[in-house]
């Protein structure tokens, strides 16, 4: 089979090669999967650059979904039971930019035949994610403000449609100001740019003074510090990513002088602490919330995976239509 590997850390154009490789035999509990398609993440370019939180050994191969159809199984009963079925193949720990992966089969979600391959493909990473955060870790009441940077990232505006559809309200932080008209008519409730003023300042005009008591950030640095510095009194912020690669600067006044929560969400960690009854509550879900079209992820530019380079490149162009594709 042919497989996407890279021996060294550095920019996927300079370190990304196919090469041809022994197909993987399932063992006990797992199944092995023939792909058909694995989206690009910004998560999956990080570990190529060697920047995210949780590096492979290398040499390694990116790629944390996908779907793909299972082929084999290993000795058990729950891969026999999925053998031949369509999944949402998730690898927490990379690999699904090859022709055949093997996974532990609890990470084989089987998906229902009217969710088309795209976005089974991108089920896991932003949708559960957005999903866990709203939901289950912060709970978020109808009404409420949640202020949000990198809003027009394919999460972002994923937590802009779950606003509209929940009940509550968002503010969105952007870099931008050309990327105003589309968030707002994507239903954001309010949008800023980081440029303008402090989004503290900002926030604070918006509220009244308020301020808000949720807040997600995926960038750090001095954007992250402007969220910390907007929270309210009793609010909790969740960081879940580093895309300055800079630190978030905490007053720790403001961190005594009430009951400011600041705190990482890392989706596979904060799975491996469910169980499989729980977890699969939340793919259904994930399901229902993407045939509503709430969750679902834009199709972008499908490239065929010997040709990486260029599917790396189309991915972080900037204003790009949706989720860039690798298919098998």
């Amino acid at each position: 089979m042919k497989v996407i590997r890279f021996d060294r850390f550095g920019e996927p154009a300079d370190v990304l090669r196919i090469e041809e490789r022994e197909a993987p035999e399932p063992k006990r509990g797992e199944v092995l999967i023939r792909m058909i398609a694995s989206p690009i993440n910004p998560s999956d370019l990080l570990v190529v650059r060697g920047r995210y939180g949780v590096l492979p050994q290398l040499p390694s191969t990116p790629g944390f979904e996908g779907v793909g159809f299972v082929e084999e199984a290993g000795p058990g009963l729950y891969g026999r039971f999925l053998k031949g079925r369509r999944v949402a193949v998730i690898n927490q720990a990379g690999g699904n930019w090859a022709e055949r992966v093997t996974i532990p089969a609890i990470r084989a979600i089987p998906v229902s035949d009217d969710l088309p391959d795209e976005q089974v493909a991108s089920f896991f990473v932003n949708p559960c994610t957005v999903l866990a955060m709203i939901r289950h870790v912060l709970k978020v009441p109808k009404g409420a403000w949640v202020l949000q940077t990198a809003a027009g990232s394919s999460l972002g505006k994923m937590v802009i449609k779950l606003g509209r559809h929940d009940g509550f309200r968002t503010i969105n932080v952007v870099r931008r100001t050309s990327a105003f008209d589309e968030i707002k008519e994507l239903g954001g409730d309010v949008v800023i740019s980081s440029a303008d003023a402090p989004i503290a300042e900002q926030v604070a005009r918006i509220t009244g003074g308020s301020m808000v008591r949720y807040a997600l950030d995926p960038v750090g640095g001095d954007t992250g510090t402007g969220v910390f510095d907007s929270l309210a009194a009793d609010a909790r912020m969740l960081v879940y990513g580093t895309l300055s690669g800079e630190p978030i600067r905490v007053d720790s006044r403001k961190m005594i002088a009430g009951k400011r929560v600041l705190e990482g969400f890392w989706l596979g960690y904060w799975m491996q602490s469910r169980s499989k009854i729980r977890s699969l509550g939340l793919f259904r879900e994930v399901t229902k919330l993407i045939r509503a079209g709430v969750l679902s992820t834009p199709p972008g530019p499908r490239f065929p995976f010997e040709a990486v380079h260029a599917a790396a490149k189309a991915s972080e162009a900037t204003g790009k239509a949706g989720k860039v594709l690798l298919t098998f």
